[in-house]
Parts: structure tokens; C-alpha cells; sequence
């Protein structure tokens, strides 16, 4: 049977937008149930189970928006099962530490490994005694020491996985260049307008002929990370790796680097020394210049987390508010919602690749810029 195109697009597209709506990953874990002692009974309260659906559906999203030790695909919270994997811990203590996380038993366990003993407590591992007693400050939070967590997470496993991904994709689509005389085919077919958009669109106009090339393996890889964890995120395997506020800093960090060690002596000319601009402002606004270098990709680094973890925690609330009204007409509603901003939340994860590839072009071009010699006769 043939479909026709439009159709098809049309079920593919309205699949896509519901993914977010069937969010089963990492459903709430019991990681609280370690010996306790506790500095104020109000810590005490704070770390209370929850009772009420808004109080469950709260502790839901918050685990939502951690990252995981394990990958847990779906609970059943009356007989405790889990089903999903392990992932490796790995420690600094004293010492390489390497253990599977089974041995958490999703928080519930103290994990032993050469003589140490460790907790799992709200996904943050903490050294502990053999009864996995937690004692806590006036704020309610551990002060147990934490060793050097370098341990493959979830948002690590989704990390390496996007990165496959893009190397088989984008592999396979070079190949077929070769093969087909310079005509894409294949999955990657897909994907090459979007190559030649950011060559065209974004790279040349704000970098320049002259000097984009050097910059084009970069740009392409961060605005297809970017799009591809975005897109990820709306999966219901519940990632969420660009609402990380660590993986955008260290992605605003490379931009940054990037443009720092690349950038001419004219671009540094401009930070210290500014033409056209009288001696004494010159010692003004060289550290204002200066601090300006970091505030660009700080502000690169804010934009994305904050519009991915935004947009994960409204789409979950109002899916969270089928579970309150639980009448036909508000949960009718929240559905509705919930879906355009489904359908929303896909456009958002395009944009915000493109305004990160956008603005990092943008400073490379900056750092490019070659001297007017108008300015140097002023």
C-alpha cells in the first residue's frame, strides 16, 4: 500500500509532538531512605514522602530535571520493581572506586566498595558509614564528604549516544558524496539542507568568506549536539541534557576558547587599546571590554539552560494537571496544551541550536574582523 507524502508527514509530525506527553523515565526513586540525623525537625519534615497527587507530581518533575545513575525506563510503585539498567559508578576516594549502581538498589542500599560505603541521596553519592548514615547541616542538606563522581550518568549515556548518532549520520552522508558524484543520499540526505543553512546562512554572512572554513566542523557539530539533545529531550526517556546548566557552560566554554585563541591582533587591538577613542577613556574601557569577552558566552551558557529547563518543567506541570482536575474537561484541556506546546517545545529545540550556532559565529567573526584603515587615520 502506498502512502502518500502529506499524510504521512502529517502522523509522523503528531507522533513527534505526543512523545513528551508519555514521559514513564525516571520516575520517582526513593533515594531517602538512608539513617538520617537530622540538626532541625524542620529538615525532618522537608524530606517527608509525599502524601497529595501536587506534592508526588512536584517530586516527579524535580527528579525529572536531575541527572541519573541509573536508566530507569518505567516503575511500579507498588511492588518497588524497576525496569531499565545499571550504570557504571565511578569514584574518586582514596583511590579509584568502580562499582555497578545495582548495588544502590535505586537509592534504597548502602553500596560497599574496597572497605568504603557510599549513598545514593537525590542522584548525589555521598561517603558514609556501613548503616549509610547521612547527617545534615541547619539547611537540611548532607554534610557527609562526596568524593569525585566521574561516573557514566544518564545524560553521559544520552551525550554518547547523540555523538554515534551524528558520527554515523554525518559519516554515511560524506560517503555517499563520494559515491554519487556529489549527490547526498541516504538518512543524511535529510539533514543536508540543514548543513548548507548553516554554511550559507550562518558561517558566511557573519564570518566571512575569507575565514569561515576554519569554523565550519565546529558550528555544525555544536548546532546538530544541540538540536539532536534538544529533540532527545522531548522523548520519554526523560533526559534532560541541555537543561544541565554544566554541559551548556562547557559548551558556551568551547565557543569562548575558540574564540579567545583564534581571534587576530586586531580584535585584541579593539579590547585594550580602542581606536578613535580619547587616551584616558582607552584605561576605561579596556576592563569593560575585557569583562565583555566573558559575558558573551555566560550569556550563551544562561539562554540555553534556561529555555530547556523552562520548557521541560511547563510541559510537565501541565501534564501534571491531568492528574489534579481529573474531570473530562480539565484534563481535556490540559492534553490540548500540553500538545501545542509539545509542538512548541520542537520549534524551541531548532531555535535555540540555531541562536547558540548564531551567536558563536558571531564572535568568531568579531575575532576576525580585519582593520579599517579609515580608523587607523582617525
Amino acid at each position: 500500500m502506498v502512502i502518500s507524502n502529506k499524510p504521512l508527514r502529517f502522523i509522523i509530525a503528531t507522533l513527534v509532538a505526543c512523545l513528551p506527553l508519555i514521559s514513564f523515565a525516571n520516575p520517582v526513586q526513593d533515594s531517602v531512605k538512608v539513617e538520617t540525623e537530622v540538626a532541625h525537625e524542620a529538615s525532618q519534615e522537608a524530606h517527608a514522602e509525599p502524601t497529595d497527587v501536587k506534592s508526588k507530581i512536584k517530586e516527579f518533575i524535580n527528579h525529572h530535571l536531575l541527572d541519573a545513575h541509573d536508566f530507569t525506563i518505567s516503575a511500579n510503585e507498588e511492588t518497588g520493581e524497576h525496569y531499565g539498567f545499571s550504570l557504571p559508578i565511578i569514584l574518586w576516594d582514596n583511590g579509584l572506586q568502580v562499582f555497578s549502581s545495582s548495588k544502590f538498589h535505586h537509592g534504597e542500599e548502602v553500596a560497599e566498595s574496597n572497605g568504603n560505603y557510599y549513598v545514593l541521596h537525590h542522584e548525589k553519592i555521598y561517603k558514609t558509614d556501613a548503616n549509610g548514615t547521612l547527617t545534615e547541616g541547619e539547611h537540611g542538606h548532607p554534610t557527609n564528604v562526596t568524593p569525585l563522581d566521574l561516573s557514566i550518568t544518564k545524560s553521559v549515556v544520552g551525550i554518547l549516544g547523540i555523538a554515534f548518532l551524528m558520527f554515523f549520520l554525518f559519516r554515511g552522508l560524506a560517503k555517499s558524496y563520494a559515491k554519487n558524484n556529489g549527490i547526498a543520499s541516504g538518512a543524511g540526505r535529510f539533514f543536508e539542507p540543514l548543513v548548507l543553512y548553516v554554511r550559507d546562512e550562518i558561517a558566511i554572512p557573519n564570518i566571512g568568506e575569507k575565514n569561515y572554513k576554519k569554523y565550519m566542523s565546529y558550528l555544525l557539530t555544536i548546532f546538530f549536539f544541540v538540536f539532536f539533545l534538544n529533540i532527545l529531550g522531548l522523548t520519554p526517556l526523560g533526559f534532560n541534557v541541555t537543561g544541565n546548566i554544566a554541559i551548556t557552560a562547557s559548551l558556551a566554554l568551547l565557543t569562548y576558547l575558540i574564540t579567545t585563541f583564534s581571534a587576530n591582533k586586531n580584535y585584541w587591538g579593539h579590547i585594550f587599546w580602542m581606536p578613535g577613542v580619547p587616551t584616558p577613556m582607552k584605561f576605561i574601557l579596556a576592563p569593560i571590554e575585557l569583562l565583555g569577552t566573558i559575558i558573551k558566552p555566560f550569556s550563551l551558557m544562561i539562554r540555553l539552560y534556561a529555555n530547556i529547563l523552562a520548557g521541560h518543567v511547563v510541559l510537565m506541570s501541565i501534564i501534571g494537571l491531568m492528574f489534579i482536575f481529573k474531570s473530562w474537561i480539565g484534563s481535556t484541556l490540559s492534553f490540548g496544551l500540553a500538545f501545542a506546546l509539545s509542538i512548541l517545545e520542537i520549534l524551541v529545540a531548532f531555535l535555540q541550536a540555531y541562536i547558540f550556532t548564531m551567536l558563536s559565529a558571531l564572535y568568531f567573526g568579531a575575532g576576525n574582523e580585519e582593520h579599517h584603515h579609515d580608523e587607523a587615520h582617525h
